[in-house]
């Protein structure tokens, strides 16, 4: 099966957890330390994206984010095709802000 633009997906976790108690910063301490174990990255604070290979693959997640939901709060998933992902515009202020380090070029002889 050929991989395009349209059949990779995108993977966002948009969430609104309360941090009132200490039990419900352990739960959302704990959903966002499960979203990293699978594979999702910060986006900012309380959005999270991941890479999906396909749409079945961005269903695997979806239901393994439906099983870590925590008892209180607001959770949404937006899935997107990596074409629409490539549109994202951002947007870091008029501060000049250093690009992350460029990963070392592996060489082989």
């Amino acid at each position: 099966m050929e991989l395009n633009g349209y059949r990779i997906m995108w993977l966002f976790v948009f969430f609104d957890l309360p941090t009132e108690t200490k039990k419900d910063r352990r739960n959302a301490s704990g959903f966002r330390n499960n979203l990293l174990k699978d594979g999702f990255s910060m986006m900012q604070y309380s959005v999270y994206v991941r890479h999906c290979a396909s749409s079945e693959s961005a269903d695997v997640h979806e239901k393994r984010i439906h099983k870590l939901l925590p008892p209180l709060g607001k959770v949404s998933v937006l899935r997107i095709t990596d074409k629409q992902f490539g549109n994202i515009l951002n947007f870091w202020g008029k501060a000049a802000v250093p690009s992350a380090p460029q990963p070392t070029q592996l060489e082989l002889f």
